[in-house]
């Protein structure tokens, strides 16, 4: 019970002064008293203790503060409850109500000074609170009255024994009495009122002890049972008197070692040992000699005072209090955008200019080479600087489109703002000398019609560094932004960039190129950038996302020290500050107005931060790489804590940083670098400990010392700016607001709080900042996501100062970020249920960063869900939290694979054009994704994993990209070893070791390893772009299975649950065929060329061998032989032929024609005619017989007509009839009939036309189990919505279940559903292909060819927490149970074993197809 735990306090918060010795006289004053009253001002009270009879003084001084203090008071005696108001008060007092005094202090200089007299003997203490009149503030004590003993320093220093209810007990002396009185009562639960009267009732037994006239010490030797201190009752003397240590700096030294210890939950009896472990080491300090003052100030450090006595105040030491978080609806966080026209415009290809022409001009001449082109502003026109190499010799090329006459003022110079004339021989004709310069006149162009003027000078072999140069129009002189125009011949472009083809291709080229022609300018200095960037922004508005994303992808170079921060600038930082202010107002209102840009703003302003060098967490990640490649370091020790601090940086990585520093101040001595590490805690084990172990020793080389001392000391303050919460700290001080005194030259600052936040949210912000550095993240996380969850709404209106509140969510994300990384120790040993509580705090942290959040939030509530059913013991948590498991890992690959598609051209494109190392932009994608909360969130993922599999018995794959493949098996222990090796041919390697930093071999198709690397890892993230299996095997069995099959061929297949795989012929792998057996003859089969037998559209009722396929025949025999309870969709069909019958019609001629010369292409093999087949078949045009003939059967079936709600709709169904069609043409469809040397002319397309059911729920029935193989059982698959996610390339799994043909009321479920879309449709029709070559025996033709509704479906993205076949067991067994009898039904109404399609609206079953089952 917490009366056992927790440290109380009495009603008034005593003080008592030390002990003093017996004396006659007055003794000296000594300090009784220090208060914190607020961040800047403390109360100190000194007391001078009179002899008996005489007046006791009381001064007081208040630092820091207002000249306007009144001290609001009164005093105490034994025998009166109430304040006593005594006669003798100091001048200026005034008499309250009756009830208290009220006194002015003095003001002098920055404190406020008053002095008290007492000359009643019978007081025993003054109680007060202090009134700030200026600012309209009481301070108080914790929220308690100040007191002051006056008289127990006279007891104690006269050795009496006598106490009364007023006596003062040490409070940890009745934090004993009270656990020992638990204790005996067989240590029950209290509620906090029978706490609070325990506590009290051992307060009240101590006070009888002590009025027994037993000792304290001696009470404190019965309690603490530890030997009895100096009896003193003894004569005092200087020799025996030992000074004792107080017992407020006893409760402060016990805080202190529990906050280093990382503020862990102690067992009361280990708290009772940490308050004596705490008395001995000050004690000690005493005996040696160290004063009781010198010890006070040495440990009153900041606010820790502050701290205990909020612990005393909560009855909470040693235990770390939680916030209570609020109950929410999850779906509030939801932030979905609809695409506005100006998301979703592609750029615009702008007119060439001339300046445009004249650079193509001159990139297009033979044998020249660009080095570099810049391009200027002055006014509204533009002048364009171009250096070009060719044969050997470096021209000057400037253009303008100035046309009023102009003089180019210029000079060479090699030293930078050096103006040198340059030499005579190299003047263009018409140019005249000056003292330091030249003056040439420009010259009029043209080029496309368009004018320019220009100049051409051709540079000698004289080493010019720069071209500084001015404009001058008669009398008026020209110059960029008020200083001189320059071409620096120092910075090249790279090679052809420009204008290259595909070069930009998915981005915002032109504001690129742009950014590439202001970046020299750019470099001079952060306010140079700031200010080009606000410049830019509306240009980056104008091209939509692309825009954005080009900002984001520049600022993200600078902010990872890939461009020049400076260079031969000296800038002030307030001018820095006021660029950066621009640029981030600028951001600010896009963010209000265009919310589908935040998640892309949020990134640009964590890249800029608020001091201008970003978040400080992601710089952690950033920063690390620098250092690396500034100092040659990339291997060994600093490539293995690179890795760590990528996974989960922690406060280790500071004492790492400490020991790497002082290891190389001391000339690299290796035993100075474990001494460091070790001091702190950190031993080799610790360091092979971590997720990612940090094997090596440092092992630098002379010539790196000064570059690695100055980097890492620069990147210890980062390190500690995040583990020590600085960062936070002042973004929360922006939004509380704060004031900082000038100083000399040194200017004030005072910064108003934030208006409108939330009520609590200091308090919140507070308790944040309190626990900033806990041992357990718990507390500190959800403190973090309360204070994010508060500040949503926020940020979702428009408040003022948006961007203060956008920079503290950023760094309440990043401190959360860091948290859990530093929580993976934690988790190591706990049960699965913390780490889905953990996973489910860090999936809301990644919604409040997301846009577009739905699938995130659902993820979130299935999470929720499952650690309920966890809680209550349900046997299917397991199954039902991997579902979830599934689904979130699809969230994060989907996001991050969005991410690459986005931004990745974008950096390589300006990555190009800036010269950025090539392996920083490779990376650049990636390390976003890494930096952010998605990569904690898939660390968790892959704990819980093995967990969950291991409790539902699931299977022994996990697919991280899903591609089929055939190669070349080969074993090998570890990926890394083999990285950087080419492969001659596809090759499948089983590693037993993958990390997840290696890169993929040239020549690797596929990757079988037992390790799971991170869904977002950089192997996992290189695999899908690259289009490679990559597969964890979790069955020891069958992966040394596949190692005995080292050097053999085998081709693997993922299926919705596992992977497949067999041992293939080295020719199957050569022609590039996946599908025939090994060892089988490819199977002959043969087609018989169906007639158009002259009508365009029939009736179910007419359906034959002759006039449509087997699907359409099955569905016409299943109409009134099916059980009553199962629906069959009406159907009609445009029978075989039909196609060919169109295409022969004199209005198709053109497209006949077409289509014949481009078969006549395809028969040379050459398959990109495929694509253009397709193509073409859409512009097949309807005859009217058609039209007419397909009118009658569908309405005399009962079917709606689409031309009945006017042209447009009929022309939809129309075109969806041409795809079925044209589907024959299918590269898959093509291939597979070429395989088996079917005769492609002689396929024939018959389309069905059914009413779409528009499902609430598909399932695909295979009456036979098709993993067993086992024909009494059904196997099954459900997915909510239309059945295209079922048989289509949508990702996750479906819900699975398997049913015994002698028990169908009795399913069970294998699997839940993880696919996060559904496809819905309003009422409509479906055109389904049936070819004459998808059934026939030994040729699996099924799901080549289209089927095309002819509207398009709504994409919905699927709750499965709200619905009933989920969660309501009793509908899911009617449902499923229904399913396995319509499948059992149709396979005996066949005779043999079915694979049947169906749908489920309003609990009524529909089968739309069945066919028998390969």
């Amino acid at each position: 019970p917490a009366a056992t735990t927790t440290l109380a306090v009495s009603r008034r918060s005593l003080l008592a002064p030390r002990a003093i010795a017996a004396s006659t006289g007055r003794a000296s004053p000594g300090l009784v008293g220090r208060f914190t009253l607020d961040a800047n001002s403390e109360l100190k009270v000194t007391l001078n203790p009179a002899p008996q009879g005489s007046v006791v003084e009381i001064n007081l001084e208040a630092t820091n503060t207002s000249g306007s203090l009144i001290l609001h008071w009164g005093a105490l005696r034994p025998d009166r409850g109430e304040w006593l108001l005594p006669s003798r008060k100091p001048d200026g007092t005034t008499v309250y109500k009756n009830r208290a005094l009220r006194t002015p202090f003095i003001k002098s200089g920055d404190n406020s000074t008053l002095k008290i007299e007492i000359d009643d003997p019978a007081v025993q203490a003054i109680e007060f609170l202090i009134f700030d009149e200026a600012r309209n503030n009481w301070y108080k004590n914790n929220g308690q009255n100040f007191q002051i003993q006056l008289q127990a320093s006279q007891y104690q220093g006269q050795g009496t024994s006598t106490a009364t209810s007023s006596t003062v007990v040490p409070e940890d002396l009745v934090q004993i009495q009270s656990y020992l009185r638990w204790e005996r009562k067989g240590k029950q639960s209290y509620t906090p009122e029978q706490e609070k009267e325990e506590y009290e009732a051992a307060r009240t037994e101590l006070i009888e002890e002590l009025n027994k006239g037993v000792s304290l010490e001696k009470l404190r030797a019965k309690l603490t049972k530890t030997p009895e201190a100096t009896d003193s009752n003894a004569p005092a003397s200087e020799s025996t008197v030992t000074t004792k240590v107080p017992e407020e700096l006893v409760q402060v030294q016990a805080y202190i070692r529990w906050e280093k210890a990382g503020k862990p939950n102690y067992a009361p009896e280990k708290q009772l040992v940490e308050f004596e472990e705490a008395r001995k080491e000050l004690q000690s300090e005493l005996d040696k000699g160290t004063s009781v003052e010198q010890l006070r100030n040495k440990i009153l450090k900041g606010n820790i005072e502050t701290k205990v006595s909020k612990q005393l105040k909560d009855k909470k030491y040693f235990s770390v209090e939680r916030i209570q978080r609020k109950k929410r609806d999850i779906v509030q966080l939801l932030k979905k955008h609809k695409p506005t026209v100006m998301e979703a415009q592609v750029e615009t290809p702008k007119q060439p200019t001339v300046l445009d022409l004249f650079t193509k001009s001159l990139q297009e001449q033979d044998n020249c080479e660009v080095l570099s082109r810049k391009l200027f502003k002055f006014g509204d026109k533009e002048i364009l600087g171009i250096t070009t190499v060719a044969l050997g010799k470096t021209k000057v090329h400037l253009a303008t489109n100035y046309m009023e006459p102009l003089i180019l003022h210029w000079a060479l110079s090699k030293e930078n703002g050096e103006w040198q004339a340059p030499p005579s021989s190299i003047l263009p004709s018409g140019s005249s000398l000056l003292d330091k310069a030249c003056e040439t006149s420009f010259s009029e162009y043209e080029l496309n019609g368009l004018h320019c003027q220009v100049v051409e000078i051709e540079l000698d072999d004289g080493g010019y560094k720069r071209m500084p140069f001015v404009l001058r129009s008669g009398e008026t002189w020209m110059k960029n932004n008020g200083s001189d125009f320059y071409l620096d011949f120092s910075t090249k472009v790279a090679k052809n960039t420009k204008d290259t083809g595909d070069a930009g291709k998915g981005t915002a080229k032109a504001l690129l190129e742009r950014i590439a022609d202001l970046e020299e300018d750019a470099q001079r200095s952060l306010m140079h950038r700031f200010n080009i960037a606000a410049d830019l922004v509306d240009q980056a508005r104008d091209n939509g996302l692309l825009g954005i994303i080009g900002i984001f992808v520049w600022i993200r170079f600078m902010a990872t020290r890939q461009l020049i921060w400076n260079k031969n600038y000296n800038v002030k930082p307030r001018e820095i500050s006021k660029a950066q202010d621009r640029f981030t107002d600028d951001l600010e209102n896009m963010y209000r107005t265009y919310p589908q840009y935040q998640e892309i703003l949020r990134m640009i302003m964590s890249a800029v931060g608020r001091g201008g060098e970003g978040d400080v967490g992601q710089r952690i990640r950033d920063e690390i790489l620098v250092i690396q490649r500034n100092n040659d370091c990339k291997g060994g020790m600093m490539e293995e804590w690179h890795q760590k601090l990528h996974n989960n940086t922690s406060p280790d990585d500071v004492v790492i940083c400490q020991a790497l520093l002082d290891y190389i101040k001391s000339d690299f001595d290796i035993g100075v670098y474990w001494d460091t590490l070790k001091k702190d805690g950190i031993t080799k084990e610790r360091l092979l400990s971590y997720d990612r172990p940090i094997h090596s020793e440092p092992n630098f080389r002379s010539e790196q010392k000064d570059g690695l001392l100055r980097d890492l000391g620069n990147y210890m303050r980062s390190l500690k700016a995040v583990h020590s919460g600085a960062d936070l700290e002042s973004a929360i001080a922006t939004c509380m607001g704060y004031k900082s005194e000038g100083e000399g030259f040194m200017v004030g600052v005072q910064i108003n709080p934030v208006k409108g936040l939330p009520s609590g949210f200091p308090k919140l912000l507070e308790f944040v900042l309190d626990h900033v550095e806990d041992k357990s993240a718990e507390p500190l996380l959800e403190g973090l996501l309360e204070a994010r969850a508060e500040l949503h709404p926020l940020l979702l209106g428009s408040p003022e100062r948006m961007k203060d509140l956008i920079f503290l969510d950023i760094a309440l994300d990043s401190t959360f970020r860091t948290a859990v990384e530093r929580s993976y120790e934690e988790l190591n040993n706990v049960e699965p249920e913390k780490i889905m509580y953990f996973i489910s705090l860090v999936l809301e942290n990644l919604a409040l960063s997301t846009d577009d959040n739905e699938d995130i939030l659902y993820c979130l509530k299935g999470w929720n869900q499952a650690l309920e059913m966890a809680k209550q013991k349900n046997n299917q948590w397991a199954l039902y939290a991997k579902a979830f498991l599934d689904r979130t890992r699809l969230a994060l690959a989907s996001k991050g694979e969005q991410y690459y598609n986005l931004m990745q051209p974008s950096a390589e494109y300006l990555g190009s054009l800036l010269n950025i190392d090539q392996w920083a932009v490779n990376i650049f994608t990636e390390e976003i994704i890494r930096g952010g909360s998605a990569a904690t969130l898939s660390a968790l993922l892959n704990r819980i994993d093995p967990v969950l599999r291991n409790v539902a018995q699931l299977g022994s794959w996990q697919v991280i990209s899903p591609v089929e493949v055939s190669g070349y098996i080969v074993v090998v222990d570890e990926l890394l070893a083999v990285q950087n090796k080419s492969y001659d041919k596809p090759t499948i390697l089983v590693a037993k070791s993958v990390k997840g930093e290696e890169e993929i071999p040239d020549g690797v198709v596929g990757v079988i390893t037992p390790d799971m690397p991170d869904v977002l890892s950089h192997v996992s993230v290189r695999a899908r772009n690259c289009k490679v299996l990559f597969a964890t095997c979790f069955d020891p069995n069958t992966l040394s299975e596949l190692q005995g099959h080292d050097g053999k061929v085998f081709s693997f297949k993922p299926t919705s649950a596992d992977i497949t795989y067999r041992e293939i012929p080295e020719s199957e792998l050569q022609s590039g065929s996946l599908n025939a057996e090994a060892g089988q003859a490819v199977p002959s089969v043969s087609l018989v060329k169906k007639k158009f037998l002259g009508k365009y559209a029939i009736s179910a009722e007419e359906f034959s061998e002759e006039m449509v396929g087997a699907k359409s025949r099955n569905v016409a025999y299943l109409k009134g032989k099916v059980p009553s309870w199962v629906g069959v969709p009406t159907s009609v069909a445009i029978p075989f032929g039909t196609f060919e019958k169109v295409l022969s019609d004199e209005i198709n001629k053109e497209v006949a024609q077409t289509i014949q010369m481009l078969k006549g292409k395809l028969a040379q093999d050459d398959f990109s005619a495929l694509g253009e087949i397709r193509k073409t078949v859409l512009n097949l045009t309807a005859p009217t017989q058609l039209i007419k003939e397909l009118k009658e059967k569908m309405l005399g079936s009962g079917m709606p007509w689409p031309g009945d709600e006017g042209d447009q709709r009929w022309e939809q169904a129309w075109m969806a009839i041409k795809k079925v069609w044209a589907s024959k043409w299918n590269e898959r469809a093509y291939f597979s009939t070429r395989k088996v040397k079917l005769d492609h002319d002689y396929l024939s397309m018959a389309v069905l036309v059914q009413e779409i059911v528009n499902a609430d729920y598909a399932f695909v029935i295979h009456t036979t189990n098709p993993s067993s193989g086992d024909s009494s059982e059904i196997y099954a698959e459900v997915v909510k919505g239309l059945g295209e996610t079922l048989v289509g390339a949508y990702p996750g799994r479906a819900m699975s279940f398997v049913c015994k043909k002698n028990d169908l009321d009795s399913p069970k479920v294998l699997g839940f559903p993880s696919k996060p879309i559904g496809l819905f449709i309003k009422r409509s029709i479906i055109f389904r292909s049936d070819s004459n070559g998808e059934d026939l025996e030994g040729y699996a033709g099924a799901g080549l060819y289209d089927s095309v509704p002819m509207d398009e479906e709504d994409e919905v993205i699927l709750d499965y927490t709200t619905d009933p076949l989920i969660t309501d067991q009793g509908f899911q067994k009617s449902i499923l149970s229904s399913i396995a009898r319509a499948g059992h039904a149709i396979e005996e109404l066949y005779g043999s074993p079915q694979d049947v399609e169906g749908a489920v609206k309003e609990g009524k079953l529909y089968v739309v197809q069945t066919r028998p089952q390969m």
